[in-house]
C-alpha cells in the first residue's frame, strides 16, 4: 500500500525538467522587468525634455486663456469666443480651408502616388525626387512665388489671355482660391509620402491572385488595393488637415486680409489687447478642436483595421 501511494505521488509530483522551465521563466520575467526599469531611466532625460518643451509652454498657454482684461482669474475669453459671431466666422473658415485643402489633395496625390508604386524603380526615384524639390525650397520664397503667378497681370492670367481662353483676368489671388492653391503646393508632399509609403508595402500577389480568379483590373482595385491603402491615405489625409488648421503666412499673402484664419486671428490678439489672454484661449480652442478630430480619426482607423 505504501509503495503504491509513494508511486502515485511521484506521478504527479513535477519532474526536474518541468521545475526548471518554470525557474527559467521566472528568471526571463525577472529580466525583462529589469530591462524595463532600465530604458525608463535612459529614456528619463528625453522626457524630461519633452515636457520642458512640450507639456510646460502648453500648460503656461492654457493658464493665459483665463487671465482677464483685469489680469484676474476669468472666463471671459472662451465666453468671447462662443458668443462673438466674428470668432465663429474664423473657425468656420479655417476649418473649412482645412477641408477643401484636404481633399484637393487626396485627389491629387493618390493618384501620383500609385503611378509612383506601379513604375520601376528608377522612375519612381526620379518622380519621388520631384515630388520632394518644394522642401528644398522656403515657405515664404514658394508662397511669395504664387502671388506672382496668380496676380491680375500674372504668368496664368497672361497664358489665358493669350490663348484665348478668357476675356479679362481672373481673381485668382487676394480670395479663397489663391489660399487654397498655395497650400494644396505646399502639403500636397506631406500626403504623398505616408500612401505611397503604404501603398508599397501592398503585396503585388494580392493583384495578380483577383486577376487569376476571373476580376477585372478596376474591380481588383477598388476591392484589394484600395482598401489595403485606406491606413496611409487616412494617415496623409490626417497630417495634411493638422498642418492646414495652423497655416499663417501663405493665408496672410494669397488671403490679402480677406481670408482670416486662427493662426492670423491669433496674432491680431496678441498686437490689439495687452494681455495673451484672448490668444491663448484661441490657442487652447484649436488645440482640444485639433486633439478632437485625431481621437475620431484613430477610432476610424482602429474600426477599419479590425473589419480589414
Amino acid at each position: 500500500m505504501s509503495s503504491a501511494a509513494s508511486a502515485l505521488s511521484g506521478h504527479f509530483r513535477p519532474d526536474a525538467s518541468e521545475a526548471r522551465l518554470l525557474e527559467n521563466a521566472r528568471a526571463l520575467e525577472k529580466d525583462r522587468r529589469r530591462e524595463n526599469v532600465q530604458l525608463l531611466r535612459l529614456s528619463l532625460p528625453a522626457l524630461a525634455i519633452v515636457v520642458v518643451l512640450m507639456v510646460a509652454p502648453i500648460a503656461w498657454l492654457f493658464s493665459l486663456s483665463f487671465i482677464g482684461a483685469d489680469g484676474g482669474f476669468s472666463f471671459e475669453n472662451y465666453t468671447r469666443i462662443v458668443t462673438d459671431g466674428a470668432y465663429l466666422s474664423i473657425f468656420a473658415t479655417t476649418f473649412q480651408v482645412a477641408v477643401i485643402v484636404t481633399a484637393l489633395c487626396v485627389l491629387l496625390g493618390y493618384p501620383v502616388a500609385y503611378v509612383l508604386t506601379i513604375l520601376p524603380d528608377r522612375w519612381a526615384r526620379i518622380l519621388m525626387l520631384a515630388v520632394l524639390v518644394p522642401f528644398w525650397t522656403s515657405l515664404l520664397v514658394r508662397t511669395y512665388a504664387w502671388l506672382v503667378l496668380l496676380q491680375r497681370r500674372g504668368i496664368v492670367n497672361d497664358t489665358l489671355e493669350m490663348l484665348g481662353l478668357i476675356d479679362r483676368p481672373l481673381a485668382l489671388v487676394h480670395n479663397m482660391t489663391g489660399v487654397t492653391i498655395g497650400m494644396v503646393h505646399i502639403v500636397l508632399p506631406f500626403l504623398i509620402m505616408p500612401l505611397y509609403a503604404s501603398m508599397k508595402a501592398i503585396d503585388g500577389n494580392l493583384m495578380r491572385a483577383a486577376a487569376n480568379l476571373g476580376s477585372s483590373p478596376s474591380h481588383a482595385f477598388f476591392r484589394v488595393f484600395l482598401p489595403l491603402s485606406v491606413p496611409g491615405l487616412i494617415a496623409g489625409a490626417i497630417m495634411v488637415f493638422v498642418m492646414c488648421l495652423g497655416f499663417y503666412i501663405t493665408p496672410a499673402l494669397l488671403g490679402g486680409g480677406k481670408v482670416q484664419m486662427i493662426a492670423q486671428r491669433i496674432e491680431q490678439s496678441v498686437a490689439l489687447f495687452p494681455t495673451w489672454g484672448p490668444a491663448s484661449a484661441l490657442a487652447v480652442v484649436l488645440l482640444v478642436l485639433t486633439g478632437g478630430f485625431l481621437i475620431l480619426s484613430w477610432l476610424i482607423v482602429r474600426r477599419l483595421s479590425a473589419n480589414h
